[in-house]
């Protein structure tokens, strides 16, 4: 199973700091010219993307070859460990492929450096311009300009057992209603007792707590990072939503409701006791289920946004955008392949590779009844939300990072406000860095 984000390496790093640099050597793109409104380009478009998104995107490949005969696709899949150094390394050396398919919560490190094109005449011109995931969108943005629009969204909402529930008494929408419903159900799940539990954390991987815990806080409209991109600062010390977040999970801990293996649980296996019917609540993707669920067992498995200490709801915005490289050989037929992308049909298609669309008008009565666990995002998809910051990868993803220590000695030793005083100072100074 994957998990959640690969690490970027210290050549990366290098390898962006030096875009600051070398960016401005490639030919910037007009995408107000008409030759992206004649649809008359020809050839092969050399495309990447992630490997954890092969299996999306090859068919959206293979559908567009069969739509037409005028442009092809070479599709490159770039492991995630080594995407965002590889794709550094190639616009530094002028050698850009004509359209990236990047994990959204990079594509600033790039549009910061003026890698991208600017896509806002394009994006603006789309039909369906006001269906977007904004969530997407905002990660694409600078000074109020789209360098990039959404392709496929990976979401993080929760999953509930309606077996366990039923057996424990408890009602889906109670329980997935306030903290107090969580840890209610959770006692009540558990108590069915044997290897019962009622919810399920990774408790040793940085990238899988960010993407299942942060929308607690969002759903309360606080975040842990707060400012501009170049004047970021932390919001951790004195961060109520926050304190109350790892509050929450601390006591599921305590308390024995969340399986034993959580302490050294690295996110690899992912939600494996709720796949085995073990667990009442777990908080992962769409394509972390549907991928490694047993025939049948999601027939009795509901989906619900994710809900702050008082209320509210939110989710990871977490998928790919596209964007397209200046310096691009075929900048038009990339583009043309991504309309045929954002084309109703294909994102509706996209449950089928473990994906939910970024079109909230995606969410016709058809697909309700074809993909019924990918509904709830859509329904709410002015919820998602995603944080923009040069400085993600190093405060989220990195084991070394202040975010998994925070958690850690928060949740499993119970030192909540010591945890987030130690992490404050961590969160300013890996900002400044990214910021510089």
């Amino acid at each position: 199973m994957l998990t959640r984000r690969g690490f970027l390496s210290a050549a990366a790093v290098a390898s962006l700091a030096a875009l600051a640099g070398c960016s401005g050597r490639l030919e910037p793109i007009d995408t107000t010219a008409a030759s992206f409104r004649d649809g008359g380009q020809e050839g092969t478009i050399e495309v990447w993307c992630r490997a954890d998104t092969l299996e999306g995107n090859q068919a959206m490949v293979e559908a567009f070859h069969a739509a037409q005969d005028r442009i092809r696709v070479r599709l490159t899949p770039i492991p995630n460990s080594q995407y965002v150094t590889k794709l550094a390394t190639a616009i530094r050396g002028n050698r850009p492929p004509d359209l990236v398919d990047i994990d959204d919560i990079y594509s600033a490190l790039f549009i910061y450096r003026d890698a991208f094109a600017d896509l806002t005449p394009l994006i603006d011109a789309l039909p369906f311009r006001d269906t977007l995931s904004p969530g997407h969108l905002a990660l694409a943005q600078r000074e109020g300009r789209f360098y990039g629009v959404p392709f496929l969204a990976d979401n993080s909402v929760m999953w509930c057992n309606l077996e366990l529930f039923d057996r424990a008494g408890v009602d889906v929408d109670e329980a997935t209603g306030s903290f107090e419903g969580y840890l209610d159900a959770a006692r009540a799940v558990a108590g069915l007792g044997g290897d019962v539990r009622g919810w399920w954390y990774p408790g040793n991987s940085s990238g899988f707590l960010g993407f299942v815990v942060q929308p607690h806080m969002w759903a309360a409209d606080a975040d842990m990072i707060q400012g501009a991109v170049g004047s970021q600062t932390g919001n951790v010390v004195g961060n109520e939503p926050a304190r109350k977040t790892l509050e929450l999970l601390h006591t599921m801990w305590a308390e024995d409701l969340v399986p034993q293996r959580a302490f050294s649980d690295d996110g690899a296996l992912g939600p494996a006791e709720f796949l085995a019917g073990t667990v009442g609540m777990a908080s992962c993707a769409y394509g972390n289920l549907v991928h490694n669920a047993e025939p049948g067992f999601l027939d009795g498995v509901e989906a619900r946004l994710l809900v702050g200490p008082e209320g509210g709801r939110s989710f990871f915005d977490g998928g790919d955008n596209f964007a397209i490289p200046n310096g691009a050989s075929r900048p038009e037929a990339a583009w043309e392949y991504v309309r045929f992308c954002l084309d109703l049909p294909q994102q509706q298609a996209l449950p089928e590779g473990g994906y939910t669309p970024i079109r909230s008008d995606a969410l016709t009565d058809d697909f309700r009844a074809r993909f019924p666990h990918s509904v709830a995002p859509l329904e709410q998809i002015d919820a998602g939300y995603a944080p923009l910051s040069l400085s993600y990868n190093r405060i989220y993803n990195q084991p070394d990072g202040p975010w998994l220590e925070m958690f850690r000695r928060a949740v499993f030793s119970g030192e909540i406000d010591e945890a987030m005083s130690a992490a404050q100072p961590r969160y300013d100074q890996l900002l400044r860095q990214g910021d510089a």
